[in-house]
Formats: structure tokens, C-alpha cells, sequence
């Protein structure tokens, strides 16, 4: 079983291969996904147009991404700081 390298490890081991063409893999195309659906109850669809509205935003569905987006980042912050704690109080 492989140990983890350190990110100082890993750097050096890039610096070392960057010149080496036959270090390097070939290039991997990456393609933009498609827009993924989301079915939501339609009072909560009325709800959402209405607060798209007040926000002067320029449609509901821009309005729901940047809502959801923004929800995603205090979760991750969350989730993140709910780990160090665990982590500071079992240390």
C-alpha cells in the first residue's frame, strides 16, 4: 500500500518531470456538462418566481442557481468547521 506523498513531495516530482515529455500523460479533454434537471413542487415554484422577482433578478432559474450556490458554500463552510472542531477535540 502506497504511503500519501506531501504536497512538497509532489511538487518536487513535478518540477523534476515538467521538461520530460515522456513523463507527461497525453491531455485529457474535459467537456462541459449538460445542465442537470430539478423537478420542484410548484407552490415552491410560485414561491421562488415571486422572491426572483423581488430580487430583480433576471429569471427564476437564475435566481434558483444563484440561491443554491450560495446555500452550497455556507454547507461546505459549515461542514468544514464542524471537522476542525472534531478534530481540535479529539486531539
Amino acid at each position: 500500500m502506497k504511503s500519501r506523498l506531501s504536497e512538497e513531495e509532489i511538487d518536487k516530482i513535478v518540477v523534476e518531470q515538467a521538461d520530460n515529455d515522456s513523463e507527461w500523460e497525453e491531455p485529457i479533454n474535459v467537456r462541459k456538462t449538460e445542465p442537470a434537471a430539478l423537478s420542484i413542487p410548484a407552490d415552491i415554484a410560485v414561491r421562488a418566481e415571486f422572491l426572483a422577482r423581488l430580487h430583480r433578478e433576471r429569471g427564476v432559474e437564475e435566481w434558483l442557481r444563484r440561491i443554491i450556490r450560495e446555500r452550497i458554500e455556507i454547507e461546505e463552510v459549515s461542514f468544514t468547521e464542524a471537522k476542525r472542531d472534531i478534530a481540535l477535540h479529539n486531539s
